[in-house]
């Protein structure tokens, strides 16, 4: 089944591009044609990028990796801070701060600055405070909770970033780029391809078009959650089936290490031929014994 249909980008606007006198020359291979100083982008493109985008942050989460959302752009907000919550991402959607990626000590510490202030509010520290007191510990808060809180379970820089408009958050970009992490983007025919590692040729202006390829992304990164729980199942289930089987009696385990023989079988089984020696003292003494 096809992550997006041709209908789906076509109804979404993803095939509008910028005006011709606003475009990138090394979007010309991206580009469809132009219609009334508008080029068109190739959809036929953009679902074969939209393919090899989705299998990588897939197989990222997968494996434990985790996506950051970036759109601080008004058409792309609502897009990344719903789409990134709906698969427990962590986001940006307003401001971006120079060093989120770069220095993330730092941003770290102000994460845990953070928490402690939800703890003061949630145990009631600021009753013992001054109104003034209260006050500042309230602004700071709130001020924290506005440019850090879509990232306040982030532990670690991610493992890949989503981008709705590389110009816009070029210093994003940059910081991604330095630290060797992969950047999954949308390519619109303003920005530039040799910054994107996976691309996905699009329309990053407008709202729907952001909305569509970012539920995308965030259908990839919920197939890899899946893909992982099912992997962590199948590894904790081995153990649980060895030690379902019966276990193998004292004298199967001998065999098993070569030691010894097994006892004398029973009635209804077959007992072994003797030794032609042994097999004629057995019939005299049997004879005997009649007799």
């Amino acid at each position: 089944m096809a992550v997006v249909t041709m209908k789906q980008l076509l109804e979404s606007g993803v095939h509008f591009g910028h005006q011709t006198k606003r475009w990138n020359p090394k979007m010309k291979r991206y580009i469809f044609t132009e219609r009334n100083g508008i080029y068109i982008i190739d959809l036929q493109q953009t679902l074969s990028y939209i393919d090899r985008a989705y299998d990588f942050v897939k197989e990222t989460v997968a494996h434990g990796g985790t996506v950051l959302f970036i759109g601080t752009k008004k058409q792309a907000q609502e897009a990344i801070e719903e789409q990134a919550a709906r698969v427990g991402m962590p986001y940006v959607k307003e401001r971006w701060l120079g060093g989120m990626l770069t220095n993330f000590s730092t941003v770290y510490k102000r994460l845990q600055r953070l928490k402690e202030l939800e703890e003061i509010e949630v145990t009631g520290g600021t009753e013992v405070r001054t109104k003034k007191e209260q006050l500042v510990l309230t602004r700071e808060k709130a001020k924290l909770e506005r440019t850090l809180g879509g990232i306040r379970d982030m532990s670690r820089v991610p493992s890949a970033v989503w981008v709705v408009d590389t110009k816009k958050e070029h210093i994003a970009v940059g910081e991604a780029r330095k630290l060797g992490i992969p950047v999954v983007a949308i390519l619109d025919t303003n920005c530039d391809p040799d910054e994107v590692d996976y691309p996905i040729p699009g329309n990053d202006d407008a709202i729907r078009s952001a909305a569509l390829l970012t539920r995308v992304v965030a259908d990839a990164v919920a197939d890899g959650l899946m893909a992982r729980a099912g992997a962590s199942k199948a590894a904790d289930a081995k153990p649980e089936q060895s030690a379902g089987e019966e276990p193998l009696a004292e004298w199967e385990q001998a065999l098993l290490r070569g030691e010894g023989t097994a006892p004398a079988a029973s009635e209804e089984q077959p007992a072994e031929e003797p030794a032609p020696a042994a097999a004629e003292a057995q019939t005299d003494a049997a004879v005997g014994t009649a007799v």
